[in-house]
């Protein structure tokens, strides 16, 4: 989201997520706030994990949270973000409505982890 130019990291979380069995949705680089929110809204998303390495993350994740809110999917997806996120910035972020963060160096299991934990049941019988 944002300016953000480097997208290795996320393409390395993408296939850790589905190597785990998640359908992943990636977007690319340089969307807004919007074009992720009516996105999650389209694909009936449960999980939106956001990457931010520019350290915006506490101007960009209000904009993603108020979008998220105009479309009625506050509470209905779990909000993830990582990246160059200080400690001092995870409380403010989870107040905010980000319910996993985290910093460069988490580890993709703690990821996969914390979603499988967090995630409401799905309904459907695949």
């Amino acid at each position: 989201m944002g300016l953000v130019g480097h997208d290795r990291g996320v393409k390395v979380i993408a296939r850790a997520m589905r190597d785990a069995g998640m359908e992943v949705v990636y977007m690319g680089m340089r969307v807004t706030a919007d074009q992720i929110a009516q996105t999650a809204l389209q694909e009936d998303a449960d999980v939106l994990g956001i990457s931010i390495l520019s350290g915006a993350h506490m101007r960009l994740m209000p904009r993603l949270t108020a979008a998220l809110e105009q479309r009625g999917l506050t509470g209905e997806v779990l909000l993830l973000v990582g990246g160059t996120i200080p400690e001092d910035d995870v409380a403010p972020l989870q107040e905010m409505g980000i319910h996993g963060v985290f910093p460069v160096g988490s580890f993709t299991s703690d990821m996969i982890d914390f979603i499988f934990a967090n995630i409401r049941p799905s309904t459907s019988s695949g």
